[in-house]
């Protein structure tokens, strides 16, 4: 296993897939842009809207793809295919190096520019979503390419950090962002490891999928358990392990 770069603990890293190894309950059949769309709305149907107050989109990690695809090729072929033509968003989530967001166009627009209401910053933003957001699939830009390609003042890239669109990656270039989603990231992480406790501390560090997918979630769980599941299966930190009773999670040691 090849060691990456981690912004976390060792227990957040994601794991490379072993070669050969079989994706038991995983799907390869019809993928294609529809069905990648199709697995994306219905991954999409777990986020949290309410507690969020609604005021975020949808989101999942692509990771999560993979705990339902089996070839990780092929998603983020397909994943590609989306964001070149419009239709979805990556974004670079910081708590991993490797932890990608994927948000509808449609759906980030709408609930930045519904934040942007009232607000003096609607006007620049309006213009980075029109200007960049739907020409250019790019997950950071640097200060000469929003002044030269995009035409944006030093003025407005303030305005846009300030609005969230927007944060800083490092000097001179920005991450393409979500407003007001550190709590998202916050919980993720928080019900992510509290989840990865649940296994651990199971007998052999290992429980039946289904049985994990129907437990009451904790103070600690603020998403419904299935996005977790989706998440652990699909950054490979738990085994899938057929048995004659279903698929078997076991903590997976780093």
């Amino acid at each position: 296993m090849n060691r990456k770069r981690a912004l976390i603990s060792d227990v957040f890293k994601m794991k490379k897939r072993r070669n050969g190894t079989e994706k038991f309950g995983a799907v390869d059949e019809g993928d294609g842009p529809a069905d990648m769309k199709s697995t994306l709305a219905t991954l999409m149907t777990l986020f949290p809207r309410k507690l969020f107050n609604d005021t975020l989109p949808p989101i999942v990690l692509k990771h999560q793809l993979y705990s339902i695809h089996n070839d990780k090729t092929l998603v983020d072929k397909e994943v590609n295919k989306l964001q070149e033509s419009g239709e979805l968003l990556m974004f670079q989530l910081g708590f991993d190096s490797e932890a990608f967001g994927l948000v509808f166009a449609s759906d980030y627009k709408a609930k930045v520019l519904a934040g942007e209401e009232g607000k003096a910053t609607r006007t620049t933003v309006e213009k980075f979503l029109e200007k960049v957001v739907s020409s250019c699939a790019d997950l950071s830009f640097t200060k000469d390419k929003m002044l030269r390609e995009f035409l944006f003042t030093d003025s407005e890239i303030t305005q846009l950090v300030k609005s969230g669109v927007l944060t800083v990656r490092d000097a001179g270039s920005w991450w393409l962002s979500i407003p007001n989603s550190g709590k998202f990231t916050k919980y993720f992480i928080q019900g992510r490891k509290a989840v990865l406790g649940m296994v651990k501390k199971s007998k052999y560090n290992e429980v039946l999928r289904a049985d994990l997918e129907e437990r009451r979630t904790t103070s600690q769980v603020k998403f419904p358990m299935k996005y977790h599941v989706h998440d652990i299966v699909g950054a490979e930190l738990v085994e899938s392990i057929p048995t004659t009773s279903g698929i078997l999670l076991r903590f997976a040691d780093s």
